[in-house]
């Protein structure tokens, strides 16, 4: 597939308060997501690395000790098994991509 519509995909929910569409290739997890005011993301990691782009809001967002309040059009690169946490300072809308592939959300994908 060479040309995803994230439009027509259906909305998983990834954690309370972040959704949206994802889409996986061979190597990573790509998804549009929307996560709602106040939304906190506990700190948290995983083997994959990220990079979340902010799109639209703001958002306090902490990798390692290091933490900073994103605006639109910032991107924060989370390295492969680092702890990360965040929350949604306003209604944000982000595209972030996973490598390798998140097993987890084609799971919730499936059960959705």
């Amino acid at each position: 597939m060479t040309f995803i519509n994230f439009n027509t995909r259906k909305s998983v929910q990834i954690w309370e308060g972040i959704s949206g569409p994802v889409f996986h290739s061979e190597q990573a997890t790509f998804g549009h997501f929307i996560l709602e005011a106040g939304c906190d993301l506990p700190p948290h990691n995983h083997p994959h690395e990220q990079w979340t782009n902010l799109i639209e809001g703001e958002m306090e967002f902490t990798i390692g000790e290091e933490k900073q309040v994103m605006k639109a059009g910032m991107t924060a690169y989370v390295p492969s098994d680092t702890v990360h946490s965040g929350k949604a300072i306003t209604r944000c809308k982000v595209i972030d991509c996973f490598i390798p592939v998140r097993e987890d959300f084609k799971e919730l994908e499936n059960k959705t």
